[in-house]
């Protein structure tokens, strides 16, 4: 049975690599068009289609956004539903769900937070920019896959495994940033009423309810009262995950179930369209000078620099403090280039950037540093572990 169970949690991983991968090289399309559209004359109908209202409203019921919020706050939604569920599998039966598995990426990950934030924070203390310190603790998972993926087999699956852990403990990160950090002034009515809703999947949960009807409608919402509570509404999709029952045995569960339907929409589909609301950067003069900005070095550092040496020190630190092992296949060297590859912010850097800033320049060159520093990450990740690859590993 537990071999049984091992095969299909291999194959539920693969399935998992293929789609983000593929999912990361559509990423980069859409980033390319929608940086095509905003510099072309019919940029400015683009930027006006983002903005044109759609929804419902009442004297009781307001549901009446602008199409890029629809986008950011209702499809980026069941983007974080996907991850909670990936979190919540890994918790109980992958690579965090026991603490000798968990250790390694854990500590990796907290260490790719901390250190990048750090470095944001020390350049822009008591600057204008000071609020976007959490915009460089984010890795992008589709993108960091799909370089990885581009290496095939001369990069261990064991590190593919490490990087796919790490990102997701580095995506729990992230929201817990966005929900305490991020927020504006609290409704606790609504909140109260999100909470009620919440509790009672978990008793539905209890009761051994198994149809995704019953967790998905009510996961609507605690969407909306979320929404109007203060705290932005995309939790909703973690906290609806991690309500659904899943199970260790073979046969697969509603959590797997619905991963396994969201999966190609999320990255084929949902990701894509963010990518082409929120990469429309049009250049300007200046621009370039955003990146010597204290709040364009903050982001480049962070991400460039800070992520490989905060995975690396934190890694290192974990193993010789005999609290995690660094797998058999994998060398010091190659979590140097995964932390580089980690160093790929964009989805997530770009969602707490719009958080972060009201003013639109500050949004813009935000946008643009991350874009920079991604693409440094991401070509500098593969060029390293394609040349370590080329390297035969000394005998010991």
């Amino acid at each position: 049975m537990a071999k049984i169970t091992t095969l299909i949690n291999l194959q539920v991983f693969k399935e998992f690599l293929k789609s983000g991968s593929v999912g990361g090289f559509i990423l980069i399309g859409c980033l390319i068009v929608s940086l095509i559209i905003a510099n072309s004359p019919i940029g400015p109908a683009f930027a006006n289609i983002l903005a044109l209202e759609l929804g419902y409203e009442t004297d009781g019921l307001h549901l009446k956004y602008p199409l890029l919020l629809w986008i950011n706050d209702g499809l980026m939604a069941i983007f974080f539903l996907l991850v909670g569920l990936e979190i919540k599998r890994e918790l109980v039966e992958g690579e965090l769900s026991s603490f000798r598995k968990a250790a390694l990426p854990v500590f990796a990950a907290i260490g790719g937070m901390f250190v990048p934030a750090g470095i944001y924070a020390l350049l822009n203390q008591g600057g204008e920019a000071a609020s976007g310190w959490g915009i460089p603790m984010a890795t992008d998972i589709a993108f960091a896959i799909a370089i990885l993926s581009i290496l095939g087999n001369r990069v261990p699956l064991s590190l593919k495994v490490f990087l796919t852990a790490l990102a997701i403990v580095d995506d729990l990160g992230a929201i817990l940033v966005i929900a305490i950090f991020y927020s504006t002034e609290l409704h606790f009515t609504y909140l109260l009423y999100a909470l009620g809703i919440f509790v009672m999947l978990i008793g539905f949960n209890l009761l051994g309810v198994k149809k995704l009807i019953f967790y998905l409608v009510p996961g609507v919402f605690i969407w909306y009262f979320i929404h109007h509570s203060g705290i932005h509404a995309t939790i909703a999709g973690v906290l609806t995950a991690l309500t659904l029952p899943t199970t260790k045995g073979p046969e697969e569960s509603p959590l797997e179930k619905l991963e396994h339907a969201l999966t190609k929409p999320v990255n084929f589909i949902i990701m894509p369209i963010f990518a082409l609301a929120n990469t429309n950067i049009a250049f300007e003069a200046g621009m370039v000078d955003s990146l010597g900005s204290r709040m364009g070095l903050g982001i480049i550092l962070g991400l460039f620099v800070g992520k490989p040496f905060g995975i690396l020190l934190a890694s290192y630190l974990s193993v010789k403090l005999r609290i995690s092992e660094l797998p058999e296949d994998v060398r010091w060297k190659q979590v140097i280039g995964l932390g580089l590859v980690a160093g790929v912010g964009f989805t997530m850097s770009i969602f707490i950037a719009l958080l972060s800033f009201i003013d639109p320049a500050l949004q813009t060159g935000a946008k643009f540093s991350i874009l920079i520093a991604s693409l440094l990450s991401g070509i500098g990740g593969y060029f390293f572990l394609n040349m370590l690859s080329q390297k035969k590993p000394k005998p010991v």
